[in-house]
Parts: structure tokens; sequence; C-alpha cells
């Protein structure tokens, strides 16, 4: 089986991206970052503080993932609930920064994202594929973009669906989850060794969709030869 395995912080753009190179290579995207968000959806529905490691650990018990991979990509179910829309919130998008930090959470989903890419070929995205989740991964992406860039991108698809943070909250919460995700002790966001990185501060979508597939197939080509 094929993986690729696409890193990078918040607001990089790598679900939309990672979902049109699978459609575009044949491949399954797995965007790791709405288990996560799932898990923090699920604390915040119970009351439960996302910061509080006993009492989200103590949850993980209770809780039920399961992915559907449709025509229209990746959809969540939680309890058998489709939460797909509902973990995009920003209150959501924090508490998945939270329970991501808890080396509980992350051990609870290992096995269910390393058995997708022993199963299918993948485009797995998150803040640790390449370094913990798939080492072996046959293609290690770091994708990034200034924290501005990432802010004026996701602020415009908030606009787009009708939610009022403005820019420099936006901003702000694209800087803290950047620290948040580097600077925690389990399984922190950086880029692997092995890694090509890709900065699309200046790339449009269809320009950053074109440069990756192009460097996944070269990627692919030369792995085959090798193999």
């Amino acid at each position: 089986m094929i993986s690729v395995a696409i890193d990078g912080p918040a607001g990089a753009g790598k679900s939309t991206i990672s979902r049109r190179l699978a459609d575009c290579l044949g491949f399954l995207h797995v965007d790791t970052g709405a288990l996560y968000r799932t898990i923090g959806l699920y604390a915040l529905r119970r009351g439960i503080p996302t910061k509080d490691c006993a009492a989200v650990t103590a949850l993980l018990p209770e809780v039920k993932i399961d992915l559907a991979f449709t025509g229209e990509g990746q959809r969540v179910l939680l309890l058998g609930e489709d939460v797909s829309e509902a973990i995009r919130s920003p209150e959501a998008s924090m508490a998945a920064s939270d329970v991501s930090a808890i080396p509980e959470v992350r051990a609870f989903l290992l096995e269910l994202q390393r058995d997708l890419a022993r199963e299918h070929d993948v485009i797995m995205d998150g803040r640790d594929i390449g370094t913990v989740v798939l080492p072996q991964a046959t293609v290690k992406i770091f994708l990034t973009a200034s924290p501005e860039a990432r802010a004026r991108r996701r602020f415009l698809e908030q606009q787009k669906k009708g939610m009022e943070e403005s820019y420099e909250e936006v901003l702000e919460d694209i800087r803290q989850r950047d620290y948040n995700d580097s600077h925690r002790a389990a399984a922190p966001m950086r880029q692997a060794e092995d890694a090509w990185r890709c900065d699309t501060s200046e790339l449009d979508f269809e320009q950053s969709v074109s440069v990756i597939a192009e460097h996944i197939r070269e990627q692919i080509g030369n792995a085959e030869k090798e193999g």
C-alpha cells in the first residue's frame, strides 16, 4: 500500500488540498484532525474541561468514532451521529488542540489511523503523521504558510459560513494553535527530517494542488524503482 503523510499547522489547507489530491490519485483521504475534533466536541457536550487530562481520558471508553467515505469525502460519526459539520466550529477547533495534547487520546486514535493505512492507499493529513503515525510513509510532506496567509484564508471561509469572528480573532486563534501544537509534550507538531517542505503562502489552491501532486507522483515513481 502507498501512504502519503501530510503534516502542518492549523489553517495550512491540509484537508482541502489532501481531499483534492486523493481524488486526483485515486487514494483514500483520511483527515485525522477530524478525529481529535470529535473527541473535543464530545468533551464539550459533556461539560468536561478539555484541558483536564484525567476527565477527558475517563470519557474515552464511551466514545465510538466511525469514518464513512462517500462521494463527498470523509464523514465522521460520533456514536452514530454525523458530526462532520459540528466539529468545524471555532470551539471544536480549540477543544481539538487541547485534547490532542493528551497522550491517552493520541494512543486511543493511533491504531484506527494505522489500520486505514494498512488497508488502503491513503493520503493522511494531521500534525504528526510523518513523525509518529506513519513514520514509514511512502511520501512525507510538511505543508505550511505564514500565519497571516492562513488566517486570511480561514477568515474568508468562515465569512462564507456566516461566522462572525474578526480577522484579528482568527489570526490570534491560528497563532495560539501553532504554539499549543508545537509545544505539547505528546507528539508535538514538527517537520519530519525526511519530509518535503511546501510553503503555499504565495500560491492559490489550484497551484498548491498541482505542485504537490507532481511531487507525490515523482516520489511514488522513485519508490517503485527502488522497490
